[in-house]
Formats: C-alpha cells, sequence, structure tokens
C-alpha cells in the first residue's frame, strides 16, 4: 500500500498520494487503500498527543525564560506545532472518504 501513501515529515503520518481518481481503482485495491487510511486516521488523535506535550515542554520553559531572542525562537516552535495540530485535525475529521482526502490533497 505504500504506492498509494506518502509520509509527511510535517505531519508526521502518511498521507494518500493517488494517481488517479479513487473512484478508477479496482474494488479490491480500494478497500486496501480505505483500510490502511483509517488506520493511519486512527493514529491521529494519539500524533496530536504527543505534540500537544511538546507544546506544553515548551510553554513551561517560556514562562522561565528571560531572553527575549529566545522567547520569540519558544513562541515560533509552540506556533509550528499549534499549527500542526490544526492541519492534523482537518485530515481526520474532513477526511471521511479517500475521495475528499484526494481532493484535499490535490
Amino acid at each position: 500500500m505504500e504506492q498509494f501513501f506518502s509520509y509527511d515529515r510535517r505531519l508526521g503520518i502518511p498521507l494518500p498520494r493517488l494517481e488517479k481518481d479513487f473512484s478508477q481503482y479496482d474494488r479490491d485495491i480500494r478497500e486496501k487503500i480505505l483500510f490502511s487510511w483509517e488506520q493511519i486516521r486512527g493514529a491521529i488523535p494519539d500524533r496530536i498527543k504527543e505534540l500537544e506535550l511538546h507544546i506544553n515542554e515548551k510553554q513551561a520553559a517560556l514562562s522561565n525564560e528571560s531572553s527575549f531572542t529566545k522567547s520569540c525562537e519558544l513562541n515560533s516552535e509552540i506556533a509550528e506545532l499549534a499549527s500542526i495540530i490544526n492541519d492534523l485535525w482537518l485530515w481526520y475529521r474532513s477526511a471521511d472518504s479517500l475521495e475528499e482526502t484526494n481532493k484535499m490533497h490535490s
């Protein structure tokens, strides 16, 4: 199934990469793709929890940081992690079908 998914470094999960419209694949292939996608989707909440822990660590460091430059860096890192979480939730909530997923990523 790797041919239908590509690992997204930023999000930390594989994302669908379909070369043609989902409906053009054989039924057996579609079922296998959907099964793989549901496994990936099922792992998204755990990935989000992991990122939330990193945010909490950075917020704790920020509350003790006296350097303005370092505070700005931490804020930027927190914002990026929050952005990743937002994107993961979009994939989790919006991609109920692989047809929608294919459209989202095109």
